[in-house]
């Protein structure tokens, strides 16, 4: 989710979800260890829970950073083994690591004795044409006996030659059967269940089998979609947000984020899908996304995407 789920994203999708645990885009290791540190990890203190997602493979590096998630005060780390891009296979991370289930091991071990923090791992269910369960299972094996209890499995393969990230999202076939294996063999573990999850039926079929699911694009794609979940999968009672009051939550995020020198149209990228299905919200759509606009201030531009709204239903009536 590079470039999608970073703090401006995170505190839209906080508005429509309490419970629901966030993840940050992937940052590496050589980005906060030779970067600016306050760009990649400062966070609102309304995302908790929210987790840091690295990309490295040396165990010191890697132990340095989760010091430094901890200082910011993440709640988890989580570190990337499932990631294809070609950029991600020549700093020797990402997916390439299942080839590696002991020096992932290392890296969770050297992590887990620097910090307090939960240490988890990201990873596919094979690379390339591997398909055997026994060598996801012996990957999960090997971790799991450096002290990582949370398995967070994108049930593809990542082919790493001939496919882009965008085709390894969709060309080798999901096999949730491998997940569900996953969790029968290893009990006392944590089994997340990603990749391919469209809609709240979907998601609880699946959570009879694993224990929790992670979903990406589509909760980006679709926002809305999240405002339901702490009532549907964690029983919480409390009525589902309304879309116009997290509007204008967000636009009073991007009054306080531009007096820091952030312009909206930056936050407000990530806010696109709020209206998905409602009338006038091609409209309201392409009011927000005018550049022409970026030099008015939020509150203004908020007013003419209410008044192609208001149009849209007078027209609808």
């Amino acid at each position: 989710m590079l470039d999608w789920t970073d703090r401006h994203c995170r505190y839209f999708h906080r508005l429509l979800t309490q419970r629901t645990r966030l993840y940050t885009e992937m940052v590496t290791t050589g980005a906060l260890l030779h970067g600016d540190v306050p760009r990649h990890l400062a966070f609102d203190a309304s995302e908790h829970p929210v987790a840091l997602q690295l990309g490295g493979s040396e165990p010191a590096d890697l132990a340095a950073c989760a010091r430094l998630a901890q200082r910011w005060g993440y709640d988890e780390i989580n570190l990337n083994c499932g990631c294809p891009s070609e950029r991600v296979q020549r700093g020797a991370f990402g997916a390439c690591l299942m080839r590696e289930p002991q020096l992932v091991a290392d890296c969770v071990k050297a992590m887990r004795d620097a910090v307090s923090l939960p240490v988890t791992v990201k990873h596919r269910i094979g690379i390339d044409r591997v398909e055997s369960y026994e060598f996801v299972r012996d990957f999960v094996g090997t971790v799991a006996d450096a002290g990582c209890e949370v398995f967070i499995v994108h049930a593809r393969n990542a082919w790493l030659q001939g496919l882009s990230p965008k085709e390894n999202r969709e060309i080798p076939p999901l096999r949730y059967e491998i997940v569900r294996r996953l969790k029968q063999d290893f009990p006392q573990l944590t089994i997340v269940l990603n990749g391919g999850l469209v809609s709240d039926d979907q998601i609880e079929a699946e959570l009879a089998h694993v224990d929790g699911a992670m979903v990406g694009r589509h909760a980006y794609q679709e926002p809305y979609a999240l405002a339901v979940w702490d009532q549907r999968f964690f029983g919480e009672s409390r009525p589902r947000v309304d879309k116009d009051e997290v509007e204008e939550a967000m636009v009073r995020y991007c009054e306080r984020q531009q007096s820091l020198g952030v312009p909206w149209p930056h936050v407000m990228r990530h806010v696109l899908g709020l209206r998905n299905g409602q009338p006038g919200a091609r409209r309201w759509r392409q009011v927000w996304s005018d550049h022409s606009l970026k030099q008015q201030k939020p509150a203004e531009v908020w007013q003419r995407a209410q008044e192609a709204l208001r149009g849209a239903r007078a027209l609808v009536e």
